[in-house]
């Protein structure tokens, strides 16, 4: 039964050994790595169609996810995405985007230091969004080369186990309508804050209208999954470890063995 690899990014950016990081030369030699070693990147109705058995591609195939839609998303990864044709995912906080587009872009992009993770959180706490996350006309150039996609991260990057159950409707809809109404394409699927989630959160998010679930859970994908509860695989700042991993995760045999090992 074939496997698919769906990887975990946060930031690109040159911000050496920040968690969740992988600066720019190491992101562009994996993409670089995908296109030459013949990968094709799947969108993610084309991850829901390969769990669902409908879609059975010849290649081997792997998926690029980032969450939160930070301002370095647009700077470093985009131009490398384009470089390569790579297809990616970008769960937004939908909130924090309308937020930075509300403050106005920074002056000039060509110039600016993208902050570390923790620099991201506190520019967020204390209201610069603008220099913390992309805009809506930012995803809107990414969305419109037909490679990257924007589904919902919530709205305000709630925790979905945690809050009350009429706030988090409000969450998972505000955030699926937010999407469509400034980008013009659907958002079916979701990507749970930090994993959090419960049952009832499960159920609220299929009945808001997502049909994809994606998590932080460790693995990979194969038809028959289910789409409650998509499995992905955290991005590391190496190379090396990236070809491997590549490798393992989309041979059905070591993919299986290296996942009970990690177990």
């Amino acid at each position: 039964m074939p496997t698919l690899p769906v990887f975990m990014y946060h930031h690109v950016n040159p911000n050496k050994g920040d968690m969740i990081t992988v600066a720019p030369e190491v992101f562009e030699a994996q993409m670089r790595h995908v296109k030459e070693a013949g990968f094709r990147t799947l969108s993610l109705d084309e991850v829901a169609a390969f769990i669902r058995g409908e879609f059975k591609p010849k290649e081997r195939c792997v998926a690029v996810t980032f969450d939160d839609g930070y301002l370095d998303n647009y700077v470093h990864a985009w131009p490398i995405l384009k470089r390569y044709g790579i297809k990616a995912a970008v769960f937004i906080v939908t909130d924090w985007a309308s937020k930075a587009t509300a403050s106005g872009p920074p002056q000039d992009l060509a110039l600016i230091k993208c902050p570390s993770h923790q620099g991201a959180k506190e520019l967020i706490a204390g209201g610069q969004w603008n220099k913390a996350v992309l805009t809506w006309a930012m995803a809107r150039e990414m969305r419109e080369s037909g490679l990257v996609e924007f589904q919902s991260h919530t709205a305000t990057h709630c925790l979905c186990d945690a809050i009350p159950f009429d706030m988090l409707s409000l969450e998972l809809r505000s955030s699926k309508q937010t999407i469509e109404n400034e980008l013009g394409t659907p958002c079916s699927h979701l990507c749970w804050p930090k994993g959090r989630h419960s049952k009832k959160a499960v159920e609220m998010a299929r009945e808001a209208g997502y049909s994809g679930l994606f998590t932080t859970r460790f693995g990979t994908v194969r038809p028959g999954d289910g789409l409650r509860e998509i499995k992905r695989i955290p991005a590391k700042d190496g190379v090396a470890w990236f070809k491997t991993r590549l490798m393992i995760y989309t041979n059905p045999v070591l993919a299986g063995v290296y996942a009970r090992i990690k177990r």
